[in-house]
């Protein structure tokens, strides 16, 4: 199982669809069951061995980093998109310097996983190999909340991603480990990580795998609703 002591945390958003919540804290500092959505994902990535987590912060950004001062573990680095948002693909451009050379965690902060045999960290470190650049996490649909969509992708015989209609469809849950090698060459501008998707994927080098626990998607008040449930009734079958 590789060893992975960086991660990208993508908190720079603008959370504009949760904002009726509280319109003063950004979407990666809304509590959910009583804490905040991003501690979520850095105590999951702490657990899986990461020793840094590069943040970006763009809206809200003070706010943000005055909670991330009082992280202890994993060591925060912030990656500062003020002056301008740069969506997911442009965000970790941006951040490479920070990250390394060495394969490394991304993760949305708008999304909890619980309830696995293995943290979605440990399912990812287990199934990647020399052969991916992009290794994706997924879910099922019935193990989703928060979510309307029928599924992103899925997953061929061979691993390797698919169309939704060409297997099993399934649900990209925003974890994933990257090859710092997918981004080179490019200059920092705003784009989306499914650029470098759709590159790591003509060359076969983009794969899939599943985690068998809930996913909760934290992007609008239903949503956040749904996961103060879920987390509530798995709390209750400890």
């Amino acid at each position: 199982m590789i060893s992975i002591e960086t991660a990208m945390v993508l908190a720079a958003g603008l959370g504009t669809r949760i904002r009726a919540l509280d319109p003063d804290t950004p979407k990666p500092l809304i509590p959910v069951a009583g804490k905040p959505l991003i501690d979520y994902a850095l105590s999951s990535l702490r657990a899986s061995g990461v020793k840094r987590a590069v943040v970006n912060v763009h809206h809200r950004a003070d706010q943000l980093e005055a909670h991330l001062r009082t992280i202890d573990a994993p060591e925060v680095l912030i990656s500062d998109e003020r002056n301008a948002l740069l969506e997911t693909g442009g965000g970790i451009l941006k951040a490479l310097p920070l990250i390394g050379t060495e394969p490394f965690f991304c993760t949305n902060t708008d999304a909890i996983l619980a309830g696995g045999s293995l943290l979605g960290g440990d399912v990812l470190r287990e199934a990647w190999s020399d052969d991916c650049d992009a290794l994706l996490l997924m879910v099922p649909p019935a193990a989703v909340s928060g979510y309307a969509g029928a599924g992103d992708f899925s997953i061929a015989s061979d691993g390797t991603i698919a169309d939704p209609d060409q297997g099993d469809p399934l649900v990209y849950t925003g974890l994933q480990i990257l090859r710092p090698s997918l981004f080179a060459g490019v200059e920092v501008a705003p784009m989306s990580t499914r650029v470098f998707w759709k590159k790591a994927r003509a060359a076969g080098r983009m794969r899939g795998v599943v985690f068998d626990g809930a996913w909760m998607h934290v992007g609008d008040p239903d949503g956040h609703r749904s996961a103060e449930l879920r987390l509530a009734e798995l709390a209750d079958q400890r």
